[in-house]
């Protein structure tokens, strides 16, 4: 999420970068085995990305959601994923993640984050690839997608935000107070009310309060995608919208996907909540995005 305004990288004086790092370094041990990291040169500076999965099968990038989420969040569909593919889990850019910004350079329009990824994926040395995002991250993997398709074989959509349809009122009403002053009591406050008080994973939990008040750099955000634009992507997209969501009308988001997109299959995965995404999805999730890159 984002307020739409542009703004610089800053920081927050006090800030315990330390506590995100051991939190992230917790989460990422739910990964599986062989996984290995690296930081990608770009021109918004260095990009931290986790690999896993045998290096000569096809490349899958994957992109977290906005706000406290990052790569370490895919750890629960990484071993599915992996079996097939080269995973390539990046935190984004200007957020909260193990990357090092440069400066105060950080993109402020869609085109950069094209630029972003173009060289993200260059330095990574994948050509085609497929593609998945979540929430704030599909919108980016979306928007790459309509304006790089020779890049992207297949991509999947994990309850996606603004793409197909606006935020609730009571969701941005909820999230107001973790917007203006984030802190650790106020993300778990709202990560509790958008996912019903469902169980949370615990360490996933303690990363999300710790990245309260990371110095990042506010989010390109911008308007829904044209009807026009969607209608001419012809890649294959999976749509996969959170059962119990609280962050927009998922009926609303499948009816216009479903009208719009040429490729797409829609599906709801029951009993999720937007937030809860993707290391709390069901049981099965791994498998069934596997399937469908496999096709």
């Amino acid at each position: 999420m984002g307020d739409g305004s542009d703004g610089v990288v800053s920081g927050r004086r006090g800030y315990d970068m330390d506590g995100f790092h051991a939190a992230f370094d917790q989460v990422m041990a739910k990964w599986p085995g062989g996984r290995e990291s690296v930081a990608v040169p770009t021109p918004f500076g260095e990009t931290w990305v986790t690999l896993c999965g045998p290096r000569d099968a096809p490349p899958l990038l994957l992109l977290p959601g906005g706000g406290g989420a990052t790569s370490a969040s895919w750890y629960a569909q990484a071993g599915d994923l992996a079996r097939g593919h080269r995973v390539l889990a990046a935190d984004l850019v200007g957020a909260p993640g193990r990357g090092t910004p440069a400066g105060d350079r950080h993109p402020r329009t869609v085109a950069d984050l094209v630029v972003w990824l173009d060289a993200l994926l260059d330095g990574l040395g994948a050509g085609r690839v497929d593609l998945g995002g979540h929430s704030y991250g599909g919108w980016i993997a979306l928007h790459y997608a309509l304006r790089a398709s020779g890049r992207v074989r297949r991509l999947f959509l994990l309850d996606p935000t603004q793409c197909f349809a606006g935020y609730k009122t009571a969701y941005l009403l909820h999230a107001l107070p973790m917007l203006l002053r984030p802190s650790p009591r106020r993300v778990r406050s709202f990560l509790e009310w958008e996912t019903g008080a469902a169980p949370l994973d615990r360490d996933w939990l303690r990363l999300q309060e710790a990245a309260a008040g990371f110095p990042s750099a506010r989010p390109v955000t911008g308007p829904r995608p044209g009807p026009g634009e969607l209608r001419a992507l012809d890649v294959p997209v999976l749509l996969l919208l959170a059962g119990n969501s609280r962050t927009h009308d998922s009926h609303r988001v499948a009816a216009r996907a479903g009208a719009t997109l040429p490729r797409v299959e829609t599906g709801v995965l029951p009993g999720v909540s937007h937030h809860a995404l993707p290391q709390g999805a069901p049981a099965g999730l791994g498998r069934r995005l596997s399937g469908f890159l496999s096709g």
